[in-house]
């Protein structure tokens, strides 16, 4: 975090994605969020089943670190807001070309989001599916989508200016 710091206002949220053989020790998760520096988004992806209970979700809130809801295909996790903003992670579609998300499961997730976040809170959200290209156009989807809710959505990109541009 030290190294990090440099980023200053361009540091965006810390994933914690934890292993899928590691089961739940909130002891340890407790320690682990309470090294973060005050202020620092931290999101954390649970890939094993043991971490699903209420004393997760607990902790999570109590350090305002927010719970990763991981759409994957592996796992089914619950969809939990522990903060003030969120953090969403998108594995697999199942559309063609694989590993690509349809316009219906965009179209899904984007009224689970309503419903998890309402408008106006901060909810980051990444497509990881990088083979055959699906990651840009199916965010361009998604936040098509969450606008067609009447939701606020600012993608990045949108406000990536290269220097010199207007």
């Amino acid at each position: 975090m030290d190294r990090a710091a440099a980023l200053d206002d361009k540091l965006g949220p810390v994933l914690l994605q934890l292993p899928p053989t590691l089961r739940i020790d909130l002891d340890t998760l407790d320690e682990t969020l309470a090294r973060f520096p005050p202020g620092t988004r931290v999101a954390v992806e649970f890939r094993h089943g043991s971490w699903y209970v209420d004393e997760t979700a607990e902790l999570l809130s109590r350090r305002g670190a927010a719970f990763c809801i991981a759409d994957s295909p592996w796992q089914r996790a619950p969809r939990w807001r522990t903060a003030d903003w969120g953090y969403i992670r998108f594995h697999e579609g199942r559309s063609a070309p694989q590993p690509c998300y349809g316009h219906g499961a965009l179209a899904s997730w984007a009224r689970r989001t309503a419903e998890v976040y309402g408008d106006g809170a901060d909810v980051y959200a990444y497509f990881n599916n990088d083979s055959n290209v699906c990651a840009p156009l199916n965010a361009a989807r998604f936040v098509r989508s969450l606008r067609a809710l009447g939701l606020t959505a600012n993608p990045g990109w949108e406000a990536v200016r290269r220097p010199g541009s207007t």
